[in-house]
């Protein structure tokens, strides 16, 4: 009987204690958050402005048609176009197109891995 009466009062013990144990806690949490202004020191506050630009102007552009323009400016005026033909003698037959070159294909993780190994191995036999 003693063990649970004991026992029953340890309980009781370690609830006050964890209560005083947080207590004691949050007056400190408190203290250090409040250090300066209890021991009387001010801070000197940063005050943090934002500056804020004004957006810039709309652009508006002015779409005219400039061929018209060219044409009203022009004067009516009249273009002469000289053509020339010119005798080119035939070539000869093309000779075949070279083969494309054959790409190779491009090498695996897994197959990079096992030629790895196999090096290893073979300067390892070497040695």
């Amino acid at each position: 009987m003693s063990e649970e009466q004991e026992g029953g009062m340890s309980s009781v013990k370690k609830t006050i204690l964890g209560v005083l144990g947080t207590a004691v806690t949050g007056v400190g949490i408190w203290a250090t958050t409040h250090i300066n202004s209890l021991l009387g020191i001010e801070d000197e506050e940063e005050t943090k402005t934002e500056q804020v630009t004004p957006a810039p102007a709309p652009v508006i552009v002015n779409l005219e048609n400039n061929n018209t323009q060219q044409q009203n400016n022009s004067g009516g005026g009249t273009t002469i176009i000289k053509e020339t033909v010119r005798e080119v003698p035939a070539q000869a037959a093309a000779p075949a197109p070279a083969a494309a070159p054959v790409e190779e294909k491009k090498e695996t993780p897994a197959e990079r891995m096992a030629r790895l190994k196999k090096q290893r191995e073979e300067q390892n036999a070497g040695k």
